[in-house]
């Protein structure tokens, strides 16, 4: 059977089944022993490495094996935050294994196994997941992991900004739990090898008391009720990169429909929003959730832009979910079906603009994914260029408007400066010039160029990379391919160089008006950049 064929039986089967997940729970770690001695040498077989080798992340993910689907199981009740899970993982060994380790964290492990037989288990580092099954695994077989877990999934806490401490990962809320991973928060809530370089389908079970929804990635299947409890069954074939994976969970206001190209779309906005307006003291302000209404209306609009610039949308299904949670204080751009905190919706320009920015991301960052995290910039700063694009459409701005306000608003002596967006380092993963300085880097490039070999590269980056993974070196050769250019020193000054590039004596400019493109953006980057953090 044929990992395609194998998949839809799984679809299939979750579907016609819908069942509550359960799972018999033995003592903590009864199914545990040591892992076997390393024997791999005399065994001619390998333990698959503890981690992908990540220059900032290096035992995130892990070696020995290729994921090909998750079918993730869970019931999850918001009164206790407790969560059952189920976790089947169907690979392909990369290596010859006699055991492999997956990411997995907090949780307490009940049992593990491995093509339908028990396999021995032990945790490391709060962190590894080592499984050794009951025979080796020859390279190239396809084999399948179940693995039983139950607990409360942690929130994981961003402290590279130490006055600014971030949630992210499983963030519980007071009627269920909004999941944004980025980067490494999925391992909270299930096992998995966690690094965009393994990008799988992913089939997702979810069962919630009755009254509260569901929602993940991709296309709803299917949903019952059993009593008190219903259960979701959402399907999302494309490959992605686990950290995209989302099962929020509380009550929100679900809407299907299709664009006017066709495409089906699932928004889900917390009705909370809608009794919350922007301005308590004005009788006549607009809610939160109405203004993230008219945003996710323009999706439709935004994706036929986007496709325009970049090339077809990658995905088959869209849309969003907007949540009323405090703790939530960036948006996300999960696959098929971005993330945002309904704080974020304070005005229709800005909302458009951050939902421009999340479906940006499904070209960038989604289906052209990082190969390591040290190139961050090639996520946000082309979605940031696509809002500068966006604003020149709605006519706030033109790009060169919008770089050229920024440049000259953000003074020579500025912190922002000092980041080194093209390696910027775990503290400034998601700093604000990381965004801007990466869609000014894009702006100077258009302008070396010309527009026709600049967005030629843009759709080519997108066509050649997608599903796949891309560095920034990769980036720079395709430009210099199309361009017919030696790039090195304009890459070098705006990405690796520390310090505000000094511009050409034709493009310097004198004063000039800030457009309202650039101004949403300076007002989102107050000192710690926090407002664009991981949107």
């Amino acid at each position: 059977m044929n990992i395609r064929r194998a998949r839809a039986v799984m679809v299939v089967a979750a579907f016609a089944a819908l069942t509550l997940v359960t799972t018999t729970v033995t003592p903590a770690g009864a199914s545990t022993g040591q892992a076997a001695g390393d024997t791999a040498r005399s065994r001619g077989c390998h333990a698959g490495a503890p981690g992908v080798g990540d220059d900032y992340y290096p035992l995130y993910g892990n070696g020995g094996y290729d994921v090909a689907h998750y079918l993730l199981k869970i019931s999850y009740n918001p009164a206790t935050d407790r969560l059952v899970g189920v976790a089947t993982i169907s690979a392909r060994a990369t290596e010859t294994l006699c055991r492999f380790n997956l990411d997995f964290q907090g949780m307490t492990v009940r049992s593990v196994v491995v093509d339908g037989r028990k396999a021995r288990w032990a945790r490391s580092q709060d962190h590894e997941l080592t499984v050794t099954p009951r025979h080796q695994l020859k390279q190239g077989r396809r084999f399948t992991t179940v693995v039983r877990y139950d607990g409360v999934p942690r929130t994981q806490i961003d402290l590279s900004v130490p006055e600014e401490p971030l949630p992210y990962g499983w963030i519980h809320t007071d009627d269920g739990a909004v999941v944004v991973s980025e980067p490494e928060g999925s391992a909270n809530w299930f096992p998995l090898n966690d690094h965009p370089t393994d990008k799988a389908a992913f089939t997702f079970v979810v069962t919630v008391p009755a009254g509260l929804e569901a929602i993940s990635n991709g296309r709803l299947v299917g949903r019952r009720t059993h009593g008190h409890r219903t259960t979701w069954v959402w399907d999302a074939p494309e490959p992605m990169a686990p950290y995209l994976a989302t099962a929020t969970i509380g009550q929100f206001d679900l809407r299907s429909y299709r664009t006017a190209q066709g495409l089906r779309m699932y928004d889900a906005v917390d009705p909370d929003l809608y009794n919350e307006p922007v301005d308590p003291q004005d009788p006549a302000s607009p809610t939160f959730g109405e203004i993230a209404d008219g945003s996710l209306a323009r999706q439709g609009e935004i994706l036929d832009f986007l496709s325009g610039q970049f090339g077809p949308y990658p995905f088959s299904t869209g849309g969003g979910i907007v949540d009323d949670a405090p703790d939530l204080f960036f948006a996300l751009e999960n696959q098929t079906r971005p993330i945002y905190p309904g704080s974020f919706f304070t005005d229709p320009v800005d909302g458009d603009s951050v939902v421009v920015h999340e479906l940006a991301h499904q070209w960038f960052g989604d289906s052209v994914a990082l190969a390591e995290w040290k190139h961050m910039w090639l996520n946000e700063g082309f979605a940031t260029y696509a809002e500068w694009l966006w604003g020149e459409r709605e006519g706030l701005g033109t790009t060169q408007e919008v770089f050229d306000s920024l440049y000259q608003e953000i003074p020579a002596d500025d912190p922002f400066w000092d980041v080194v967006v093209g390696d910027p380092g775990i503290p400034f993963l998601f700093h604000g010039a990381v965004y801007v300085r990466g869609a000014m880097t894009l702006q100077v490039l258009r302008n070396e160029v010309g527009d026709r070999d600049f967005f030629r590269i843009l759709r080519t980056w997108a066509a050649r990379r997608a599903g796949a993974n891309g560095t920034t070196g990769q980036f720079i050769a395709l430009a210099e391919r199309i361009s017919g250019k030696q790039l090195d020193q304009l890459f070098e000054t705006w990405l690796f160089t520390t310090g505000k590039p000094v511009l050409p004596a034709a493009a310097a400019t004198g004063k000039v008006r800030t457009p309202p493109a650039a101004a949403s953006l300076l007002e989102r980057m107050p000192k710690t950049a926090l407002g664009l953090r991981r949107s």
